[in-house]
Parts: structure tokens; sequence; C-alpha cells
């Protein structure tokens, strides 16, 4: 094997997808729309603007829910001559697009706030906290079911931030219901529901600007590439490490490529079974493509 660069020293290595939550997709959209209908129906029996609000954020999350479910599953679609690594960039599409409807959520709730604090209507307490009870059990049980998924995949975990907010949302309805028959005071309502919307929000923005930060390719959270880039000089027979890139392939896998300069390494087979190794157990990198290089060939910046 001659100088320079050869695409014979590629080393690629492609780790499996991430756990499957489709199922968890499609339990979590029946169990909420059930919700819904429930919530809408008595909200309009029982006169309560806070149930309908609910009901509609709820639905809101319908549509994320099913946003996110069509991203997982088009992220397993296999590799195609156009599409060479398949539609796993899907599922940071529907990330960001769960975090707008977050935002559209958050908007909806505060200004049905404002409205009832400016036009206050008296709803009946019992039917508020019962079937909001009710809602708040739904939306823990859908919660839980992406709960084991929510720190490795943002797909998932708007998923859960979703659920999760209903249930916040559903539990404040209920607290309204009870000072409603305690004090008879109606504000209570839709100020719970504005300290909501600012809970709901602020998650939001954490969610969205990692998921844009995704779109743009940039590096995902949790790794370093100055970290990446020691670990590989540091491997045996390693001289100097340039064009180092690493990006998201979708919300769970991440890709990395890099040349090598090793001018006095004996086998290169060791080098990048060493290299992709390290870079699985280390930093969680499956897909890796790594060119060793006798001489540094290009004056080109390391990241």
């Amino acid at each position: 094997m001659g100088a320079g660069h050869s695409h014979h020293d590629h080393g690629h290595h492609h780790g499996q997808a991430g756990d499957d939550f489709t199922r968890a997709f499609a339990v979590g959209i029946a169990l909420n729309v059930a919700i819904v209908m429930v919530e809408l129906i008595y909200g309009f029996l029982g006169n309560s603007m806070a149930l309908i609000a609910d009901g509609g954020h709820n639905m809101s999350d319908v549509l994320g829910l099913v946003v996110g479910w069509a991203g997982a599953v088009m992220a397993k679609r296999s590799p195609s001559p156009r599409f060479t690594y398949g539609l796993k960039k899907a599922s940071i599409l529907s990330a960001l697009i769960n975090g707008l409807f977050l935002l559209v959520a958050v908007g909806a709730i505060a200004a049905e706030a404002i409205n009832r604090l400016l036009r206050p209507s008296p709803a009946d307490a019992h039917t508020m906290i019962w079937v909001a009870a009710i809602a708040i059990a739904v939306n823990v049980a859908s919660a839980l079911l992406f709960a084991r998924g929510r720190e490795r995949d943002i797909n998932v975990r708007a998923a859960f931030q979703h659920m999760a907010a209903d249930a916040a949302v559903s539990a404040a309805v209920v607290f309204a219901g009870l000072v409603i028959l305690w004090t008879k005071q109606q504000w209570v309502d839709p100020v719970m529901s504005l300290a909501v919307a600012g809970v709901i929000l602020w998650g939001s923005i954490g969610l969205m600007r990692e998921s844009v930060g995704m779109s743009l390719m940039g590096v995902p959270s949790g790794i370093e590439v100055d970290h990446v880039l020691g670990a590989l000089a540091e491997l045996p027979g390693v001289e100097t490490v340039h064009d180092l890139h690493v990006w998201p392939l979708s919300t769970t896998e991440t890709a990395l490529t890099a040349h090598l300069v090793a001018p006095e390494v004996a086998s290169t087979d060791n080098l990048l079974q060493s290299a992709r190794a390290m870079l699985h157990d280390r930093f969680h990198i499956e897909h890796c493509t790594l060119q060793i290089e006798r001489i540094h060939l290009e004056d080109t910046p390391c990241c």
C-alpha cells in the first residue's frame, strides 16, 4: 500500500438504531385521543373553559405524537441509492416540529388564561376535578412509555415532555377546581394556567435549541470535539489527527469522519479496529469513517 489516501484504509462501523418506540407512540396516541374526547365533552357539559383548553392542549400533543411516530418509522427505513443513510434525519425533523407544537400549546394556554382573567365564567368545579384527575393518570402513563429513552433521543424526549406537560396542566386544573370549591374564587384557574405555561415554555426552549442544532448538523450534546480529537491522537502509532467532523445522523446515532496520520504504524487494520472500539465505548459513536495517512497531505483545520 502506497502513501497517501486509500479507500481501502477506511474503517466503517455501523451500529444498531436506538430503542424502538413505535409501539409507545401508538399507545400514547390512542390514550390521548380518548382523554381529549372526554375533556372536550365534559368541558362543554360543565361549562369549564379550563377543561376545554386542556383538551385543546392535549390535541396539539396528539398531533406532536403523530409527527414523532412518523419520524421514528421513517428513521427505520433502509438506505437507498438516493438516501444512502436512509431517512434517519426524519427523527430530528420531527423533534423540531414537536418543539414548535409545544410553543403553540404555550401560546394557546396563555391566551385562554388571559381571556378567563378578563372575562370570568363560573365552572362546575366537581367536573373539572374528576375529569382532570383522569387526564393526569392517562398522561403520566403515557409519559412513562417514553421515560427510559428521553436521555438518548430528543424525539422521544419531546414526546415525554409533551406528556409531562399535559399532566402538569391537568394537575393545575384539579388544583384550581379544589380552590374554586373552597373559596369560590374563579381567578385561580387562569393564574395557575399561566404558571404552567411558563414551565412548559422553559422546557420547550431547550428542546428547540438542541433540535435546531442537530438540524444544522451541530455536534450532538454530550460530545466534546476536543476530547474526541485528543482520544484519537493518543492511539498507538497516531502522530496527528485532522479533518475531524462529528454530526448527528438521527436523534440517536452519531457519525464521524477523520484523517489519522500514522507514519510508523505496523498494521492499519489494528489501528482502525482500536479507533472504532474507542469511539464506540467512550463517545457512543458507531458510524465512523477513518482515513489512515503515512504523511499529512493537507493543512486543513482539525474541525
